[in-house]
Order: C-alpha cells, then sequence, then structure tokens
C-alpha cells in the first residue's frame, strides 16, 4: 500500500509537508519534515483506500516538546 499523507504542524510554527510513503503514520511515530523530527499525535483517514492507495492526515508536534499537547 502506498500512503499520501498530509502532516500538519501543532501550533503552525513550522510548515508540514505532503509525503507519500510505504509505511502508514502511527501515533507516537517519527516523521523527518526538512531538517527538524516530529511526534505523530493522531492519523486520520481523508477517504477509504483504493487500489493500492490511501490519503491520510496527520497532526505532528516537535519531536520531545510536552508543551506542544496542551
Amino acid at each position: 500500500m502506498m500512503y499520501k499523507v498530509s502532516y500538519v504542524v501543532q501550533g503552525g510554527q513550522y510548515p508540514g509537508a505532503i509525503k507519500n510513503q510505504e509505511e502508514k503514520p502511527t501515533v507516537g511515530g517519527i516523521v523527518v519534515i526538512g531538517p527538524r523530527k516530529f511526534e505523530v499525535i493522531e492519523v486520520y483517514e481523508m477517504m477509504p483506500p483504493r487500489d493500492d492507495f490511501q490519503f491520510l492526515h496527520a497532526t505532528v508536534k516537535v519531536a520531545g516538546d510536552s508543551e506542544a499537547r496542551k
């Protein structure tokens, strides 16, 4: 399965990204966007999978930033 993931950074301090990837993002996982590492805090299916392809939305926060959850 190929995933097209829209990453949005919580708080808007950093730009997000749209990435094609073979692994589905999971809550607690780490993703690299540009030079920074981010922790995935939520993942939502944007539409049902189709032909081995799926669109997802993921909200992330700067990795190690416990204040971003508040």
